[in-house]
């Protein structure tokens, strides 16, 4: 999985990197304006998020699927004055951004920030669109990828991408392969009330925080033989799955208001929502996170118990899980969701095979 930036850098690029930085701030630094500046990416935990999560473009896509790219390019154009209704990352980038004024606040010179960036296949002459939206809703997002049709998915690295939304499923599992974590987000079938002051963030714990190593047994053993397993290996830390990173990331910022003394108002608050037992195999999920060096701010074992009622307390403003009943069961309660494809999970549905695991050679 990727790590929170890349670290194998030669001196040179770096020398060049920073020069070529400080160039770019010295002549922006001579502009006068009152709209924040993206920091700079290796700074920043950058979430890159497709236009279709962003802004609700069911009837778009349609047009696009139907009558193809040169109508649906088209009438792009001619709604372009026509902001775009908020889709399911809408509010999740709002709560970003009320992070990144906080941050801010505490350090106006810091750029470990928040950057969005809008990654999308849309052509370039959609990009009208788009940015009027943005500039509609007061979003800060100024750096845009828009591919013409191609798949961004190779630029994700580029951008230094900690986490990448969109609602294509293939270019999520693709992401993931490509070490990023990345998931596929479902708009809630109900409005909630979200928070305006506080970022929540709900993650599932095996195949989304860990590894699916432990689901594995479950899935090809049972729970008795998954209750066994863990308890004997209790001290032995889980491998990390795909958005290990992101929580990572979550964390760098939390700690910035930690050392402002700004635990208790911290604007970022995380959630492990587990369908795992506390007694039988709770143990090992805390102390792997311990053994990270990571926090979470609240741990929330079911026990096989439905997390829809549960999310609904919680009103997170994105819950990641490995599962696709478990995201059915959220988003028709209010909850926005979003799906890591990842691990042995995929093959079933319901705890029923849908697809038969590969056999070992």
């Amino acid at each position: 999985m990727s790590e929170l930036k890349p670290e194998e850098e030669t001196a040179a690029d770096d020398s060049g990197e920073e020069k070529d930085w400080e160039a770019a701030k010295a002549f922006f630094d001579s502009l006068k304006t009152k709209v924040p500046r993206p920091p700079k990416p290796r700074n920043a935990v950058t979430i890159a998020v497709s236009s279709r999560t962003l802004f609700n473009m069911v009837a778009e896509r349609k047009l696009y699927q139907d009558e193809g790219v040169e109508k649906y390019v088209a009438f792009q154009m001619e709604h372009e004055n026509e902001p775009l209704k908020q889709g399911p990352a809408f509010p999740f980038v709002k709560a970003l951004m009320n992070v990144n004024t906080r941050l801010r606040e505490l350090y106006p010179d810091s750029e470990e920030l928040f950057d969005i960036v809008l990654m999308t296949n849309n052509h370039a002459q959609v990009g009208v669109r788009l940015i009027n939206s943005i500039n509609h809703y007061g979003l800060t997002i100024e750096r845009f990828c828009m591919t013409g049709g191609k798949s961004p998915i190779g630029y994700l690295k580029a951008y230094m991408t900690n986490l990448y939304l969109s609602k294509d499923s293939e270019k999520v599992t693709e992401a993931i392969d490509e070490g990023i974590a990345a998931a596929t987000m479902f708009m809630s079938e109900k409005e909630s009330d979200l928070s305006d002051s506080q970022l929540r963030v709900a993650f599932d714990g095996d195949a989304v925080l860990f590894s699916d190593e432990s689901e594995i047994i479950v899935k090809q053993h049972g729970l008795d033989s998954f209750f066994e397993h863990e308890q004997k290996f209790e001290n032995k830390p889980l491998a990390q799955g795909p958005l290990k990173c992101f929580l990572e990331a979550l964390g760098k910022l939390q700690r910035k208001f930690y050392a402002k003394n700004e635990r208790i108002n911290c604007p970022i608050r995380t959630f492990l929502v587990t369908a795992r037992s506390a007694a039988s195999s709770g143990a090992r999920v805390l102390k792997t996170l311990r053994s990270w060096g990571l926090e979470i701010d609240e741990a929330l074992f079911l026990a096989g118990a439905p997390k829809g009622p549960l999310l609904q307390k919680i009103r997170p403003h994105i819950f990641f899980d490995d599962q696709m009943f478990h995201i059915e069961g959220a988003k028709e309660l209010g909850t926005i969701s979003a799906h890591v494809p990842y691990g042995i999970g995929q093959k079933y549905h319901k705890g029923k095979l849908i697809q038969q695991p590969e056999k070992k050679e």
